[in-house]
This record gives structure tokens, C-alpha cells and sequence, in this order.
């Protein structure tokens, strides 16, 4: 295991300094590889009885090699952190695959392999250390909503099914070495806050102090996740859990992104991330933001004062990482406000009650 309070403890100064750097896409970077149902399965599923061609965790076993030459790909570019490749991995979201069973293993492995990955980067540079952050993606049913239209409260999981699946991933990516745990691409905040369960579950039985990032999604040009809550409702609902950082990633590209990093960056009293997509899909379901442009927009971001940690998602290459990286580089980071204290709670609107 990590040593997490001296990783903190270095963590703690660096953000006073600077700005500090996640990695981009692995999901665009493995499809640059044009990988066939044959790669994807190798020895170990050749007899697979569904296709699995796309489940990219499944990659972990099977074509390591891949997704450590992309973690080094953006470590190189200038990231501080590189994300495990578990975005899919919990066993609900591997129903889909048939390899519920799998998912500690994908998670376990995922977080070796960026391990390695961050530490041959920090053995270069020992005055930089390099860190793993242990991906929890958002699963693909939610708690918030009904599959029936006819019956409110049908559901496709219970609370409980979706905490203790994310506890399995969560353990395998913390006995694989990662630093800290990102509850990411969150459009469910029900779903986060089994999340939340789970990870503080941990806790408490593995006797690890480690941090937590949290990253929702905006889903529209409403400024709301898809469960419908704002900004500062999404924040009023995870506050007290006193996450490392909070902020927003994935769906929209920076400019639509801007209004809503500045909300947070207002109102949360923790370290703001963001990592937008590289601009919106296009007609084709690529991605049209050059490093050029999406690094200009970030700079003025930082220039704003919002940001702590920045980087990018769907789209985004080590180019446009190291494109960021060099345009917020001597740029101050954000100062985290003092909040005033107040009754703050959260529907789909912030009740907040001095």
C-alpha cells in the first residue's frame, strides 16, 4: 500500500504552488490501437460465449503492455496523476460482459499497471513523484430513477447491490497500489453516494487514511446532472464527506463547462478539478478541440482563479495534456475560500440557511 500520509503531506504543498496536472483519455487512446475481438479476448477468453470486443478493462489482463504504454504516454506529457484503467469496472457494469466475477482482478490489475507506470516515471524524477488515482466510473444503471414508467419506484439495482460493488472495485484498486480513489463521471448522485458508503466501509476495515476525489457530470446546457441536480445541490449532497477535491469532468467540452467549474470554485471549500472532454462529438463521434485551442481555454480558466487540478476526458491525448500543462504552468493556483458555516441542503435547488 501507498504511504498516504506522506503522500499528503507532499500533496499539501504542491497545491500550494501549483496547479498539478490529471491525465486525458484511455478510452480514445485505446481505440488509436484499432484492437479486434481477437485482442481483446487473447488466450484467457478466447472462448469467451459473448462478444467482448470494447470492454476495455478486460485489456488489464490481456494487453497490459497497451495500457501502460498510454499511462507513460501522459505521464511523459507532464501529468501528475494517471487514472487506472477501471472506468467500467464494477461488477454491475461488467454484467453487460458476463464477468461480474471478474471485477476485483480488472481493478487489482488496472492499479498495478499504472503503479508501475507512476513509479518508473517518479524513479526519473525523484523530486516529482508520480500518483496513481483509482478510477470508480459511474456504473450504467441508477438509483435516482425508475426503468418503468408506469411504476415510480422500480429500480434496477438496490443501494446496497451498488455499495458493495463498488466496495469490490474499490478494495482491488486499493490492494493494487492506488493512491487515492476518484468517484468520477458521477450523473447520479445516489450512486455517489453509495460510492461514498463503501469507500468509508474501507476505511474503517483496512485502517487506510486515503483520500477521496469526487468529479459529477454536467449533461446538458441546464448546468444539471442527469438526476437533475445543480451545481451546488450535487456539492450541498457529498460536502460532508470532506473529499481531496471536487469538481467536473467528461460531457461537455470547456466552454460550456466554464460557468460551472466557477460555481464550484465559489462555493466549495476543497481543492476544484476539471477535466472536460476535448470539445463536443462531432457528426463522425470524434472530437474537434485541437491541444491548442483546449489548452488556451483552460489557461484562462487558471488565470480565473478556479482551478487546483486540470487535465482532460474523452478526446483528449497526451498532446493536449501536455499542451494544458505548459499553459498553466506558472500560473497561480486556486486559494481555497473559507465558507461561511449554514444549514445546507440539497433537492434537485441548494436550501442554504444562514
Amino acid at each position: 500500500m501507498p504511504d498516504f500520509e506522506k503522500n499528503q503531506k507532499y500533496l499539501k504543498a504542491e497545491f500550494e504552488k501549483r496547479i498539478l496536472i490529471i491525465d486525458g483519455a484511455m478510452g480514445s487512446m485505446i481505440q488509436t490501437y484499432e484492437l479486434t475481438e481477437e485482442d481483446f479476448r487473447g488466450e484467457r477468453f478466447k472462448d469467451w460465449n459473448i462478444l467482448i470486443k470494447g470492454n476495455n478493462e478486460a485489456l488489464n489482463l490481456i494487453r497490459p503492455d497497451i495500457v501502460e504504454d498510454i499511462h507513460t504516454q501522459y505521464l511523459e506529457a507532464g501529468a501528475d496523476f494517471i487514472g487506472t484503467n477501471t472506468f467500467n469496472g464494477t461488477s454491475i457494469s461488467q454484467a453487460d460482459y458476463a464477468m461480474e466475477d471478474l471485477a476485483y482482478e480488472f481493478n487489482l490489475e488496472g492499479a498495478r499497471i499504472a503503479r508501475v507506470a507512476a513509479d518508473k516515471m517518479t524513479a526519473k524524477t525523484p523530486d516529482r513523484p508520480r500518483f496513481v488515482i483509482g478510477a470508480l466510473g459511474p456504473m450504467n444503471k441508477m438509483l435516482s430513477m425508475s426503468i418503468d414508467v408506469n411504476d415510480p419506484g422500480a429500480r434496477a439495482s438496490t443501494f446496497d447491490e451498488v455499495r458493495e460493488s463498488y466496495k469490490v472495485a474499490a478494495r482491488g484498486l486499493l490492494e493494487g497500489g492506488s493512491d487515492i480513489l476518484a468517484v468520477e463521471t458521477i450523473f447520479d448522485t445516489l450512486n455517489c453516494k453509495a460510492a461514498i458508503v463503501s469507500l468509508h466501509e474501507l476505511r474503517d476495515e483496512l485502517q487506510l487514511d486515503f483520500p477521496i476525489m469526487i468529479s459529477g457530470t454536467i449533461t446538458d446546457r441546464s448546468g444539471r446532472t442527469l438526476s437533475g441536480q445543480t451545481v451546488e445541490a450535487f456539492w450541498n449532497s457529498v460536502a460532508h464527506i470532506e473529499p481531496m477535491s471536487v469538481g467536473l469532468n467528461c460531457s461537455l467540452g470547456a466552454e460550456l463547462m466554464r460557468p460551472h467549474v466557477a460555481d464550484f470554485s465559489r462555493i466549495a471549500d476543497t481543492l476544484v478539478s476539471a477535466y472536460p472532454n476535448a470539445g463536443l462529438p462531432n457528426a463522425f463521434g470524434g472530437f474537434d478541440e485541437t491541444p491548442e485551442s483546449m489548452a488556451a481555454q483552460l489557461k484562462e480558466w487558471a488565470d480565473a482563479g478556479f482551478l487546483n487540478l486540470v487535465g482532460g476526458c474523452c478526446g483528449s491525448t497526451p498532446a493536449h495534456i501536455k499542451a494544458i500543462a505548459e499553459a498553466v504552468a506558472n500560473v497561480p493556483p486556486r486559494r481555497v475560500p473559507a465558507i461561511e458555516r449554514a444549514m445546507r441542503l440539497s433537492g434537485l435547488e441548494a436550501l442554504n440557511v444562514a
